[in-house]
């Protein structure tokens, strides 16, 4: 049997095609659900960002970065106000993602391990700022407050609190979606695949 290739197509070139413009909605689709599933449960990570993995992976990252900006903003007006704020994050998330698969960081389940970190970093050194600016350096994820909390009463710069508070939480996160994102994109058919190629 043979092995199926990790391809996709150049990095910063986009088409609209038939193909992405039903990727885009479908992306959208996961995320959200993903993200509501995630917030019913209470769990310490977002999930939200599964959609633009895989957008990202298939037709690279300005696809995977509308899916995610258009996602923040729907799921902002029609859940969490909040989650519109941090539409700027997906769309960091969607180029650091489309990035690593073209450049091989998605080719095996020790790499994506390593991309997970990367893409906590893009996503926690983006949202950082907004946090401070939005919500005095939380995140809204108690466990994760709860550090912030404890780093702050110990003299620890609010910034730099937030920022720890908000890369241990993305760290979770995208290293978890990272494996999800990779587990699907392996089940897909090849056809599939290389319809998205250039």
């Amino acid at each position: 049997m043979q092995a199926k290739k990790t391809t996709a197509p150049s990095v910063w070139k986009f088409k609209l095609s038939t193909q992405v413009l039903v990727l885009i909605p479908a992306a959208v689709g996961i995320n959200y659900v993903a993200k509501a599933f995630a917030e019913g449960l209470k769990l310490p990570l977002w999930l939200g960002s599964l959609g633009t993995y895989l957008a990202s992976m298939l037709a690279g990252p300005i696809a995977g970065a509308i899916s995610g900006f258009i996602n923040n903003i729907i799921y902002g007006l029609t859940l969490s106000p909040i989650s519109t704020i941090y539409s700027i994050t997906s769309i960091g998330i969607g180029i650091a993602v489309g990035w690593l698969f073209r450049k091989g960081w998605f080719s095996s389940a020790k790499k994506v391990w390593i991309a997970g970190i990367i893409i906590a970093l893009v996503s926690a050194i983006i949202s950082t700022p907004l946090n401070v600016i939005f919500y005095g350096g939380q995140t809204g994820v108690v466990w994760g407050d709860a550090l912030f909390a404890g780093l702050v009463a110990h003299s620890t710069p609010v910034w730099i609190a937030s920022f720890i508070d908000e890369f241990v939480l993305d760290l979770l996160d995208k290293i978890v979606v990272g494996y999800l994102a990779y587990l699907i994109y392996k089940q897909l058919p090849q056809k599939l695949i290389y319809s998205f190629k250039d």
